[in-house]
């Protein structure tokens, strides 16, 4: 179990449109210049974007994995401990955070292509 930050970065690539940039010791992750997540790859951890209700229900059924990071109207954004996830979950919360913040099209689009959504 576990996912390295270089697969992380890989993860990305299959979520369309989306655009990193640096800050002071983090990556911005967007699409359509609207954040959906933050790479800190020095402690091995991704901030992503969620529900609110999402956000407490992982952090409540696995600490050592989720943690808070903050809440900003009617989404809760999760830190996720990357060497803590395997890979197919991280992918979900990823793409999940994608689709909360990418614009209609692009997610019905994405939904069609993985046979996901409804």
């Amino acid at each position: 179990m576990g996912v390295s930050v270089d697969e992380f970065l890989e993860l990305l690539k299959s979520l369309p449109e989306v655009r990193t940039s640096d800050g002071p010791g983090w990556v911005a992750l967007k699409v359509r210049d609207k954040g959906f997540g933050y790479l800190w790859e020095d402690t091995e951890t991704v901030g992503l974007k969620s529900t609110i209700e999402e956000q407490l229900a992982l952090v409540a059924e696995r600490p050592e994995v989720f943690e808070v990071q903050f809440t900003a109207g009617r989404f809760g954004w999760v830190v996720v401990h990357l060497d803590k996830i395997d890979y197919d979950e991280l992918f979900e919360l990823t793409a999940e955070a994608w689709c909360l913040t990418a614009p209609k099209a692009l997610v019905t689009a994405f939904e069609a292509a993985h046979k996901i959504g409804g």
